[in-house]
């Protein structure tokens, strides 16, 4: 056995195979990949650790200064014995700051200190030193613009001017990045369209002219917004249309609408083509004094109408033509002091009619029977303020009344003067 040992030495490739299994070993007993040995020389007995992620702490005036420069983290490196050595890295009892306490405004570089760290360790940090900005603190109250994508607004309906509540922000900062803002925005995040009022929560953003976000402290970062979301809408006169004849005999008087007038909702060009709506009444039915129920008709385009149903009122009498072409012979009345309503104007307006000041007078003419029965409520005298701000305007005055009857105004035009409401 000794012979065959002693035969394995002598050979050369044996040898080589011995040293290099001894290398290995050498080198797995003292390699930590985790370690950047590159240039740290560790001098026997001693071990290094790199602690990544260590916070910074800054010390300054933070009542009267903004600093802005010191990274939030840096890495360190420790050296020394590694009974020492491994309590520091796992307790990481240690602190890196900067110390501003005496700076003065402007730019500094400035070194980052450790403290709290035992004598017996080496510290490293990377980086050593840092510039640092150090600016004048500012609180400055700014007002909150709401915004939303009025694109979303359903057709027929418009936004007034959104609200925040609070409606001010107060912003502290950087003397220098106060001055840069230019837009305090809590935009709005709608889905889907609009045709109702918005009401929600958003968020402040702060921003300079180049609607870059900027670096300061709000003493609130929520608004409650409210969007007012409304119908365009104009009030127009009722028509009445007569469809058919009467029966043999039944001759209508009246017909009379327990009301005059219709509110309609719609886009702002189908409002403007828009004089009236209409009920149809059907004579060939009627037999006599009748009272009904009818739809009022809208336009294509009128979103909605308010109301929906109006009650006509039918008055008939016998159409007895052997005497009729006797008794029942044209005559006219005058009717004086009609009250001129106005309508269409927006509420943010009141108007005063300037002349005739003592209401309108329409002299009404037809048949002997039907003038006898009218009285002064069967006509709608009435002025469209529609689209009017404010001002002095001669506007057409407008009557409905009876089908079965012609009339004439002693004036044809209202002069009016149109006034901002006090608030």
């Amino acid at each position: 056995m000794d012979k065959l040992i002693d035969k394995l030495i002598d050979t050369r490739w044996f040898m080589k195979i011995i040293a290099l299994i001894l290398a290995l070993l050498l080198f797995t007993s003292v390699y930590d990949p985790q370690k950047d040995v590159s240039n740290i020389n560790v001098p026997s007995g001693e071990d290094y650790e790199i602690l990544s992620d260590i916070p910074v702490k800054s010390y300054y005036d933070t009542d009267n200064l903004v600093v802005t420069g010191v990274p939030e983290t840096v890495k360190v490196t420790l050296q020394g014995p590694k009974n020492v050595l491994q309590p520091a890295k796992a307790q990481r009892n240690f602190e890196v700051y900067v110390d501003l306490s005496n700076a003065e405004i402007g730019t500094k570089r400035v070194p980052l200190e450790i403290r709290n760290l035992s004598d017996k360790l080496k510290a490293t940090i990377d980086p050593a030193y840092v510039n640092v900005n150090i600016q004048e603190k500012v609180t400055k109250e700014f007002k909150v613009d709401v915004e939303f994508d009025k694109t979303l607004l359903e057709a027929g309906y418009i936004s007034e001017p959104p609200e925040a509540e609070p409606k001010t922000v107060k912003i502290t900062g950087a003397k220098d990045v106060i001055d840069r803002i230019s837009y305090v925005k809590a935009t709005v995040n709608i889905r889907g369209s609009v045709k109702e009022t918005v009401r929600r929560e958003a968020q402040i953003q702060v921003l300079d002219r180049d609607m870059n976000k900027l670096n300061v402290t709000l003493d609130h970062e929520m608004v409650d917004v409210i969007i007012p979301v409304k119908s365009l809408s104009k009030t127009v006169p009722i028509r009445i249309v007569e469809k058919g004849s009467p029966p043999d005999g039944i001759k209508i008087d009246s017909i009379s609408l327990d009301v005059n007038e219709a509110k309609i909702y719609g886009a702002q060009e189908v409002l403007d083509r828009t004089d009236s709506v209409r009920v149809e009444v059907d004579v060939s039915k009627i037999n006599g004094n009748t009272e009904m129920s009818l739809p009022v008709i809208i336009s294509d385009g009128i979103s909605e109408v308010n109301p929906k149903t109006v009650r006509a009122t039918i008055s008939t009498s016998e159409n007895r033509l052997d005497t009729q072409q006797e008794e029942d012979k044209d005559e006219n009345k005058t009717f004086s002091n009609l009250p001129i309503n106005l309508t269409g104007l927006s509420n943010q307006y009141e108007a005063e009619v300037v002349s005739p000041n003592n209401g309108a007078s329409l002299t009404v003419s037809g048949k002997s029977s039907v003038i006898d029965q009218l009285k002064s409520s069967d006509f709608l005298v009435f002025l469209d303020l529609t689209n009017l701000g404010t001002g002095d305007y001669d506007v057409k005055i407008n009557v409905t009344g009876p089908p079965n009857v012609n009339w004439n105004l002693a004036n044809d035009v209202a002069k009016i003067t149109i006034t901002q409401k006090e608030a």
